[in-house]
């Protein structure tokens, strides 16, 4: 086992489409989504140790636990090795890009990466995790556990928003009006560019967009800020919210609307960066 510490990035996972496709008799949702990772995200590092420990650190530290209910620890329980964990938050809590999910995720890279060992079964941990594993564009069927690598996925410039409230997934769910609405096409197209995939996503859906709105009408105004910034081609909620996203020509145009909308709105999370 090395002797030095083990770093791994934790992207924001965006959901650009998310089909609500089906429920299964236990409950579980099926889901048909096209998941790209930000640029921006968490760290995690690794150290070897006697006790396994977590601390937090970052400017999104506050509020996060330390203690065995966080996915972190899980993952490194999963995994069988342990080791003293630093978790450097700079991604919201609650907020629908897998900020947890990817957490675990970076956890399991960093524990192979220091141990040798060979990445578990992560489904146990949530449905996010199978994709959160590659962080790297994809098609997520299933419950999560159906991964399909789109390396045609051309790269987004985006500005990611949050307007600082956390949305229980559950309850988003709860208030779904359907549960076996369409997939998106089998065949998924090969976009050319950004600008004809931004076309593409325009006639996609996130079904969790509405049942969120009606639980944090926020959302709402977070969405509007996004669609009257100029440049954005195409604004959508991600997951189950709060954040959101705009997507923008070029990187230029989304630094510059980012910019814009955290002076109006300086309670909010935004940053602008690249999904791929």
């Amino acid at each position: 086992m090395p002797l030095s510490p083990v770093t791994e990035r934790a992207p924001a996972k965006v959901n650009l489409t998310l089909h609500v496709t089906g429920r299964r008799g236990d409950g579980y949702h099926l889901l048909d989504s096209l998941v790209a990772f930000a640029g921006a995200g968490d760290r995690v590092t690794v150290a070897p140790s006697p006790v396994p420990s977590l601390r937090v650190t970052g400017p999104r530290a506050g509020g996060v636990p330390e203690g065995r209910e966080n996915l972190v620890l899980r993952a490194a329980a999963l995994m069988g090795v342990t080791a003293a964990i630093t978790l450097e938050k700079h991604l919201p809590a609650a907020a629908g890009i897998g900020g947890g999910s990817s957490d675990a995720a970076a956890t399991l890279r960093a524990l192979a990466r220091l141990s040798g060992r060979p990445l578990p079964e992560a489904l146990a941990l949530g449905a996010d995790l199978p994709v959160c594993l590659i962080a790297r564009g994809a098609r997520m069927r299933g419950i999560g556990e159906t991964v399909e690598l789109l390396p045609t996925l051309p790269a987004l410039d985006a500005v990611l928003v949050n307007p600082g409230l956390p949305v229980a997934t559950p309850a988003v769910f709860a208030r779904l009006a359907r549960r076996d609405n369409p997939a998106m096409p089998d065949r998924l197209p090969r976009w050319p560019d950004a600008a004809a995939c931004i076309r593409w996503l325009a006639t996609q859906r996130n079904d969790l967009e509405a049942p969120a709105l009606a639980l944090c009408p926020d959302i709402g105004v977070t969405l509007t800020a996004l669609r009257e910034s100029a440049g954005c081609a195409l604004a959508r909620m991600s997951g189950s919210g709060a954040t959101c996203f705009g997507l923008y020509p070029d990187a230029a145009r989304a630094r510059r609307a980012a910019e814009k909308i955290a002076a109006a709105h300086p309670g909010w999370w935004v940053v602008a960066t690249r999904l791929s």
